[in-house]
């Protein structure tokens, strides 16, 4: 029986509006109704995912909310953490240097300086936008070397983006998880962080195991959870990637991906 389903928002339990529709409202409504836990997990920060943590009604201390690609795992009430792993100024002022470079641009997120970005960009206007956050234009030299910061991202239309990609030294890999959650998103996470620890740090905390998960999703970013899940599903609009990686591709976002799944593997399990 599974326990635990974990959703990432963009591309799988969003459609392309934005919201989430009411045939997977009532999937997870009827999911929770049976004492199954659901969680968001996404790359936003916690101040784009709350909006869809209203919408489903998951406001108390057994509410979960996972964001920046779950560097931050937090109770949602009380924002008792439960996990967290991120990065330092020193970490990015180096990858605002790479960034700068190659001609390319880079946004942040602190907790106490909110988006940063040494340039305004239609990507990070972009980023803005959705999750509701200003944007504060701030050189990156001025961060403080132990300055905390939740993720850094390189930001560039694809084509640019990708040469950079190429031109990645290895090290970087090593000393980072890096992965591109969109087509002009490369996303810089401590190496302790990525969606799977998150998601595993969560159901150790509950006592659930591994194949008592459920995690769906579309995009680079959901690699890891998507390896760790006992059943991990791609959307029907995922990468190819995620889906040579799953095992149950499900519709896309705009059919109710996820209400299918829970439909089948949670509600209709007897």
């Amino acid at each position: 029986m599974y326990k635990l389903i974990a959703l990432d928002l963009d591309g799988t339990l969003l459609n392309s509006d934005r919201v989430i529709s009411r045939e997977n409202q009532l999937a997870i409504a009827a999911a929770r109704a049976k004492g199954v836990k659901v969680v968001l997990v996404s790359g936003r920060p916690t101040e784009g995912v709350l909006g869809h943590i209203n919408t489903l009604n998951m406001l108390s201390d057994d509410d979960y909310i996972l964001s920046y690609n779950a560097s931050l795992v937090q109770s949602v009430k009380s924002n008792i953490v439960i996990h967290k792993a991120i990065l330092t100024g020193k970490d990015a002022k180096h990858i605002a240097s790479l960034a700068a470079e190659y001609g390319v641009n880079v946004h942040a997120f602190t907790p106490q300086k909110g988006l940063i970005t040494p340039a305004i960009s239609q990507y990070t206007e972009r980023e803005s936008t959705v999750n509701g956050m200003p944007i504060n234009v701030f050189d990156f030299a001025g961060l403080t070397n132990d300055e905390e910061v939740l993720k850094t991202m390189v930001v560039a239309e694809p084509a640019k983006l990708t040469a950079f990609i190429n031109q990645l030294p290895s090290e970087l890999y090593e000393r980072y998880t890096i992965m591109q959650s969109a087509p002009y998103f490369l996303e810089f996470l401590s190496k302790k962080s990525n969606k799977g620890l998150g998601i595993k740090a969560l159901a150790e905390h509950l006592s659930i195991t591994a194949d008592e998960v459920i995690c769906m999703g579309d995009a680079g970013n959901d690699v890891h959870m998507i390896e760790y899940a006992g059943l991990g599903v791609a959307m029907g609009n995922a990468t190819e990637e995620i889906k040579g990686l799953a095992q149950y591709i499900t519709t896309t976002n705009n059919e109710h991906g996820v209400a299918k799944v829970i439909n089948e593997f949670v509600l209709n399990d007897e």
